[in-house]
């Protein structure tokens, strides 16, 4: 009897060591994270520290992975993230430990390689289980740590799939919620903390937050309102759930500001989110209501923070179809 088919999946992305394993059919075998450490205080890591901490976990994660493997399956591609982005010139050193790991798995097993981007991993594990699956043509939002980016995602296009149409001129909506949320005294990163605690509805008259402009169709700057959010801690004029209430709704007042930018110069409706500020509970609910006449997708919150499911099904689908 033959076995089901399945691929190795690795994503080592800034802050998240990642392995899965996903069979022929998409049936998730195993989704394995685990964070990288940060030190309490700091904002971040030193590439060559997030190297060497990605570096010590993909040995058991890779040996975890393979015991979750039944009787029945056999891994026959192994599939890994090499880019942030499918650009040429993206690199992060990060993404190196995980190729290294990658690379010498197939070559002890005489399995194919396949090289993919962090990006596409992201939009591909939600895409595959939402019921955008079969769309050739959306526009999917990548809000992550570092990153804050509207995609204009077209498979019928022969030259560029993915194309970046919108997201922000300086910093990411991951940077502000994590830098706000460190100097409030959280855990880096700090994005589910923030998202977990008490809500509190913040009137549109009583936000100190200055709202966020939409500089050109689909861009944003959000210096502006960090810097804002650092003097409103240092003043200590308001209490952390009030701010963290009106970081929330004006990160959601903007999503909502360029979805409906974009969907009138792109005539598109149908909006994918990716990322792991798309896991937010809050943002969320708060897009479902601003976007009630667009058709937007936020699929499972465990599949929109950084993993590597979506990059072991794009390795699958070069093997299996």
């Amino acid at each position: 009897m033959s076995k089901v088919s399945c691929c190795l999946g690795i994503d080592t992305s800034n802050y998240k060591t990642s392995v899965a394993i996903v069979s022929c059919s998409g049936q998730i075998i195993c989704n394995l994270q685990q964070y990288l450490k940060v030190k309490k205080g700091e904002r971040g890591l030193r590439q060559s520290d997030a190297l060497f901490q990605h570096v010590m976990n993909l040995p058991s994660l890779i040996e975890e992975a393979y015991d979750a493997l039944s009787q029945g399956y056999s891994v026959e591609a192994v599939s890994v993230s090499t880019k942030p982005r499918p650009v040429e010139g993206s690199y992060m050193p990060v993404f190196n430990g995980g190729i290294a790991v990658a690379r010498s798995i197939a070559a002890a097993g005489n399995l194919p390689l396949i090289e993919t981007s962090h990006q596409e991993g992201h939009i591909e594990a939600v895409k595959y289980y939402s019921k955008m699956r079969d769309l050739s043509k959306l526009i999917s939002f990548h809000f992550s740590g570092g990153t804050t980016e509207a995609l204009l995602v077209d498979e019928t296009s022969e030259y560029c799939k993915i194309e970046i149409i919108g997201g922000t001129k300086d910093i990411a909506f991951g940077q502000v919620l994590d830098r706000a949320g460190v100097a409030l005294g959280m855990e880096f990163p700090c994005g589910e903390e923030m998202d977990n605690m008490p809500e509190i509805e913040i009137p549109a008259s009583g936000n100190l937050l200055p709202k966020i402009k939409i500089v050109e169709d689909g861009y944003i700057n959000l210096s502006g309102i960090e810097t804002k959010i650092q003097r409103l801690i240092e003043g200590g004029k308001v209490d952390k759930e009030h701010l963290v209430a009106m970081i929330f709704e004006r990160i959601a007042e903007a999503i909502a500001e360029m979805c409906k930018k974009l969907s009138k110069k792109y005539m598109i409706n149908d909006f994918l989110f990716a990322g792991g500020v798309s896991s937010s509970k809050r943002i969320r609910r708060k897009l479902e209501y601003k976007l009630k006449g667009l058709n937007i997708e936020f699929g499972e919150a465990k599949l929109s923070t950084d993993n590597a499911v979506g990059v072991a099904l794009l390795g699958g689908q070069e093997i299996w179809h």
